[in-house]
């Protein structure tokens, strides 16, 4: 029984897909009581990352550091949406920190290419992350529009670096996206009462910006397809 259970958990699409829409779904459900629903992407997320075997940190590779912030960003949103009335500009301005954040995330990647080539790609990834993450977060009071982006961002970051032949990030993405897809199974099921907020719209876009760009950097995404990508929020 239990070797059975151990093989059903080491199937990608139960550590990627299955896994982290329950424990989104189960998350928002029951955090939602006490406004915590808001937290469902990041902890399907860190249940795949814990299935698939990688939650360790020596040595500190450019996939850990996106799981990292992807862990710490949904933190700092939590912080925000119980301390702070959020003014004109937030999202830029955490899409600003985030940005200069990610830089340190590929920083061994950039050091490897020329100084010229180093500094555009570099400017890239700091724009990519504004981008998304100010876009993300413009939809923090809409549930139902954050758990839609979170979905597209997710699935689309995932499907992405399986094509550029990155499973690990592939699943990521997908397991994001699934949790997601979860958080939005509860809203349909309680009404626009489930909050999302800056902890839901800042764990969704940090994770899949980074998931993406790994996806460029470190496998076979073209660069054009993530920005297309980067306008999932918006539409």
């Amino acid at each position: 029984m239990n070797g059975t259970i151990q093989n059903l958990l080491a199937h990608p699409a139960i550590q990627g897909g299955v896994a982290p829409f329950i424990v989104g779904a189960l998350v928002a459900a029951l955090a939602q009581p006490v406004r915590l629903a808001r937290l469902a992407p990041v902890a399907g997320f860190l249940v795949a990352v814990y299935l698939i075997g990688n939650f360790a940190f020596e040595p500190l590779t450019a996939t850990r550091k996106i799981v990292l912030l992807g862990a710490a960003a949904p933190l700092l949103g939590l912080f925000f949406d119980m301390a702070f009335r959020p003014a004109r500009g937030f999202g830029v301005v955490l899409g600003a920190l985030f940005g200069a954040a990610s830089l340190w995330v590929f920083w061994s990647v950039l050091t490897q290419r020329p100084l010229p080539q180093a500094i555009l790609h570099g400017a890239a990834i700091f724009a990519f992350v504004v981008l998304v993450v100010a876009a993300t977060t413009a939809l923090r009071a809409d549930p139902v529009r954050a758990g839609a982006a979170g979905l597209a961002l997710g699935l689309g970051a995932g499907a992405g670096a399986i094509l550029g032949a990155s499973a690990l990030i592939g699943q990521y993405g997908i397991a994001l996206g699934a949790a997601s897809g979860g958080f939005i199974l509860v809203v349909m099921a309680f009404g626009r009462g489930v909050a999302a907020g800056a902890a839901f719209t800042l764990s969704v876009s940090v994770t899949a910006g980074l998931l993406a760009l790994g996806a460029v950097l470190l496998a076979k995404f073209p660069w054009y397809a993530a920005a297309v990508l980067a306008l999932a929020p918006g539409a």
